[in-house]
């Protein structure tokens, strides 16, 4: 709910696809009803169909519009210019509030919010790790100078927005103590989401639905497939929907062990479409913040297994039997836990009215308007 006067709040971030994208979306849907100007600036060269829809149902709460422009993943000459371009857009939506999402998204959102105040803007400059640079090695070369322009960073902002304690730990230990304003604030979701979804009649045994790269551990969950039916002598099938720069390398995978009749490869659509081809989510990631796929299956009243990675442990609770280490054996070993007794291991679950009281879209945006307004001050 608005607490003061309505805000012009711009969204940047590169990638528009996963949770950053999902975040964003919620977002700039809650602050727009609440009488928000929102708009959003983000790459033109990811995404698919799936996400264009999404855009062009999001179009009725983005006031501000929808500027895409090519940005590139790694560092490199193209974002010289990118910036012009997304610095030209940004300084014309006049923004009280710059929001960076992601290391790409926190860069531009930083250095062109502070560029806008030396021109007399008093625009707000907010970050949100959600995971991104976090994810390096402090002990390499690489992970150091990633961790320096961090700390230099935070001389351009105002306020750091958390989405679990894990990331602001972790930010802590390998960037620093945040020297500015800093929140911890949770992925929320929406009230419908919060409707179970059976599983159709025909639905594979395990369900994996993300990005198809090896940090989300694609390859680990096709692995403990193969691990869990030696153990047990039983066919598993399973369901994988997304796409990715591996997902040719998965496929191949999938067949090398002999799965690719049990194994269906699916584009990517809406968590909610894809938990009704699953009886068990299955989230085998290596590094995380805060994933919103755990909380949409815990949610959606679906039992999940998932690795003991980031925040994660946050929503399923510290010792859940639910987690494992992102490992193929870990993995295949609930898989069997699951098979053996279903309605026993559904019992792991945190109960789904508390994960509701925590994991709201509106409680997260109340939270995250509150950062904005004491920035302004």
């Amino acid at each position: 709910m608005m607490s003061g006067a309505p805000l012009r709040i711009v969204h940047c971030f590169r990638s528009p696809v996963g949770g950053i994208f999902r975040h964003v979306r919620d977002l700039t849907a809650t602050q727009a009803d609440a009488g928000h100007s929102v708009g959003i600036v983000c790459d033109s060269t990811t995404g698919g169909k799936l996400e264009d829809e999404l855009f062009e149902g999001l179009r009725n709460h983005l006031a501000l519009g929808l500027t895409r422009i090519p940005i590139e993943r790694r560092v490199g000459a193209s974002d010289f210019g990118s910036a012009r371009r997304a610095y030209s857009a940004i300084s014309r939506l006049r923004p009280d509030v710059l929001h960076g999402h992601g290391a790409k998204g926190g860069v531009f959102a930083r250095t062109f919010g502070s560029r806008l105040r030396v021109t007399g803007s008093r625009v707000a400059r907010v970050y949100s790790p959600h995971g991104g640079s976090l994810h390096y090695d402090a002990a390499t070369a690489r992970g150091r100078i990633i961790f320096a322009a961090e700390r230099a960073l935070e001389f351009l902002s105002d306020s750091i927005i958390f989405v679990s304690a894990y990331e602001r730990d972790v930010y802590s230990a390998k960037v620093g103590p945040p020297r500015c304003r800093s929140a911890l604030v949770y992925n929320g979701l929406n009230p419908e989401e919060f409707a179970p979804v059976p599983p159709d009649l025909d639905a594979a045994d395990f369900l994996y639905i993300g990005m198809m790269r090896d940090l989300k551990g694609p390859d680990i969950f096709i692995e403990a497939l193969a691990r869990a039916e030696a153990a047990s002598g039983r066919r598993i099938s399973a369901a994988m929907v997304g796409d990715g720069p591996d997902r040719a390398r998965y496929i191949a995978q999938a067949e090398s062990l002999g799965l690719s009749d049990r194994v269906q490869f699916l584009m990517p659509m809406t968590a909610r479409e894809a938990f009704c081809l699953g009886r068990c989510v299955v989230v085998p990631s290596r590094a995380e913040a805060m994933p919103y796929i755990v909380l949409e299956t815990l949610a959606a009243a679906m039992p999940i297994i998932a690795t003991r990675v980031g925040g994660i442990p946050e929503a399923l609770g510290e010792f859940s039997p639910a987690l494992v280490p992102p490992d193929a054996d870990a993995v295949a070993q609930n898989m069997l836990a699951f098979l053996d007794s279903p309605f026993q291991y559904s019992d792991f679950m945190p109960a789904r009215d508390e994960v509701k009281r925590r994991f709201s879209a509106a409680a997260m945006a109340d939270a995250i308007e509150a950062a904005y307004r004491l920035t302004l001050g």
